[in-house]
């Protein structure tokens, strides 16, 4: 089975999370390949590769549009290897990487989504965000860090900014890498057998394994109230890594897709260009 004879919304459409709906997040789901092998998503992904490396050029000559792409886990899920192995693809000159991590002193005297803004991606760009501002509905919600009456608020805020940058002729999209609390268990246990990715286990992980159940409900009203249609969640099955990277590759493709890129006319007839040795 090869890219071309998968319907490009096929598993988009799966796992996208509907303006309105309030999905759970269970093991089993995390599972979930949807009668796709390794063999034949691992073809496919490779094939998809190709064709968001001619999206992102397109886009990249185009300079009308651009990308936000969020990808959000709880810890282990994947996401420096999802942006390895699938945003390895775009050509660095038009692709950033941003990784938010705990604000700065000089963060936390702006507004919460200051730091985000800064980062979004110029017209013409791809930008990739490891973790993103949803983390202040999240990790705040769930260590008490602001009160309920600011970070509830911020649900609808998270909402204004996006669509701003929807008319702005930014296409923001935001993935979250869905794994089992058996799988996290897995790999983080990985990380402590292999020297080489020791540097990679925190040990605060395991207090945030212990809140599981907390970080599965701020997850859950995350997609209720922010997966709107200029916005979309998509929840990705994350526990077998071969599909979890074509599932992304897939929904790329069918968001770029859905953007009218073209490559701009010359301002020459290149017929009339005669060059010479």
């Amino acid at each position: 089975m090869t890219q071309r004879a998968v319907p490009r919304r096929d598993i988009p459409d799966r796992i996208r999370v509907k303006p309105g709906s309030r999905p759970k997040l269970s093991d089993a789901d995390a599972n979930r390949s949807f009668g796709w092998d390794k063999d034949k998503a691992m073809a496919a992904t490779s094939e998809n590769l190709t064709r968001l490396e001619e999206l992102q050029y397109k886009m990249y000559a185009d300079g009308r549009f651009s990308a936000l792409i969020a990808l959000q886990a709880i810890d282990g899920g994947g996401k420096d290897s999802t942006i390895r192995r699938v945003f390895g693809a775009f050509n660095p000159q038009g692709c950033t990487v941003t990784a938010f991590k705990a604000p700065s002193a000089e963060e936390l005297r702006h507004d919460f989504l200051w730091r985000i803004h800064r980062a979004a991606p110029p017209r013409g760009e791809v930008a990739v965000f490891n973790r993103s501002h949803y983390e202040d509905v999240l990790i705040v919600r769930v260590n008490d860090l602001v009160p309920e009456d600011v970070w509830s608020r911020r649900y609808d805020q998270i909402n204004d900014f996006e669509r701003l940058l929807d008319a702005s002729g930014t296409r923001v999209v935001k993935i979250f890498l869905h794994i089992s609390k058996d799988e996290q268990l897995a790999r983080f246990q990985d990380r402590l057998n292999d020297r080489r990715k020791n540097w990679k286990f925190d040990t605060g992980d395991l207090e945030k394994r212990q809140q599981w159940a907390a970080y599965t409900r701020a997850f859950e009203a995350m997609f209720a109230r922010c997966s709107t249609e200029h916005a979309p969640w998509y929840i990705v099955p994350a526990n077998r890594k071969w599909f979890r990277d074509f599932a992304v590759s897939q929904i790329l493709i069918y968001e770029f897709e859905q953007l009218p890129l073209r490559f701009p006319a010359p301002n020459f007839d290149p017929r009339t260009i005669k060059l010479t040795k």
